[in-house]
C-alpha cells in the first residue's frame, strides 16, 4: 500500500470545518470562536515547526540531539502538569511535577525500547522521540488529574482529615482514602481508551499507521503495545504524583499543611 501525500490545498479545505465551527459560535453567540481559531493557528504553527525539527533530527541521527529534544519535551510536560490544576503548591510544585512525569515516562519508554522494539541504535530518533512524545502526553494527563484530586480533595475534606488526626490517626491513614480516589480518577481516561479501542474507536496511532500504508495487523500490534505502555506509565505517574503531593502537604509533626497550597 502506498502513502497518499497531502498538499497545503488539502489542509486548507479541511480548515473550512474550523471556520464552520467559528461561524456556529458567532450565530449562536457561544463565544468560543476566537479561542478556537487561535488554538487552530497555534496547532498548525507548532506542528509545522516540530515537523522541521524532527526532519533535521532524523537526518542527523545523533544520540545527543535525540536526548536534548526528549529532555525539552519532558520539561514542557512537567510544567503543563503542574500548571493545569486549579490549586497548586506554593513552592516545589515544578520539582514534584518533574519527578512525577519524567521518571515514569522515561522508564516506560526505555522499557519498550529494550524489550519490544529493540531499535539499533537504541536511541534511534525515529523510534525514541515519537514513543517518548505519546507516553509523555498520557503521563502528563494522569499526573495533572492526580494533582487535582489531591489538592482539591484536601481543600474540600480538610476538616475530616484534621478530625482523624486529632483522634490519633497518622497522616498517611487520614489521607489514604483521598489518595486512592485521586489515583483511581487519574486512571479513568486510559481505562476508557483501552475499553473502547477497536470497538468504538480506532486509536490515533493505529489510524495513522494504516493511512501511511502499514499492514493493519502490524498496526494493531503496535497499538496494543502502545496501550500497555500508556497504562503502565500512567499508573506509575499517578502513584508518584499522589505520593509526592501528599508528602508535601504535611510536616515532620504529621500535620496537614494547607498553607502550602495556593489558588491559581
Amino acid at each position: 500500500m502506498g502513502v497518499i501525500a497531502l498538499h497545503p490545498s488539502d489542509l486548507a479545505v479541511a480548515s473550512l470545518l474550523i471556520l464552520g465551527d467559528a461561524l456556529i459560535s458567532l450565530v449562536f453567540r457561544l463565544r468560543f470562536h476566537r479561542s478556537l481559531i487561535v488554538a487552530a493557528a497555534r496547532m498548525v504553527v507548532q506542528l509545522v515547526a516540530i515537523g522541521f525539527v524532527l526532519r533535521f533530527v532524523f537526518a542527523v541521527g545523533q544520540t545527543w540531539l535525540t536526548l536534548t529534544l526528549i529532555v525539552a519535551m519532558v520539561l514542557v510536560a512537567a510544567r503543563e502538569a503542574a500548571a493545569r490544576p486549579s490549586r497548586r503548591l506554593r513552592r516545589g510544585g515544578f520539582i514534584i511535577s518533574l519527578a512525577s512525569v519524567a521518571t515514569p515516562a522515561l522508564l516506560t519508554c526505555l522499557f519498550a525500547l529494550l524489550t519490544a522494539i529493540r531499535p539499533h541504535p537504541l536511541l534511534s530518533p525515529q523510534y525514541a522521540i515519537p514513543l517518548a512524545g505519546i507516553i509523555l502526553g498520557n503521563v502528563l494527563n494522569a499526573a495533572s488529574i492526580a494533582f487535582s484530586g489531591v489538592f482539591d480533595g484536601v481543600g474540600a475534606n480538610a476538616a475530616a482529615i484534621e478530625a482523624r488526626l486529632m483522634l490519633g490517626d497518622s497522616y498517611r491513614t487520614a489521607i489514604a482514602d483521598l489518595s486512592r480516589d485521586a489515583i483511581r480518577r487519574s486512571m479513568i481516561p486510559i481505562v476508557n481508551q483501552m475499553s473502547a479501542a477497536g470497538v468504538v474507536t480506532l486509536p490515533g496511532i493505529m489510524t495513522g499507521q494504516i493511512l501511511a500504508g502499514l499492514d493493519p495487523m502490524e498496526a494493531v500490534k503496535y497499538q496494543i503495545l502502545l496501550m500497555f505502555l500508556l497504562a503502565g506509565g500512567s499508573c506509575l505517574a499517578s502513584v508518584a504524583a499522589v505520593s509526592l503531593a501528599t508528602a508535601r502537604l504535611t510536616d515532620p509533626r504529621g500535620r496537614l499543611r494547607l498553607d502550602r497550597l495556593a489558588d491559581r
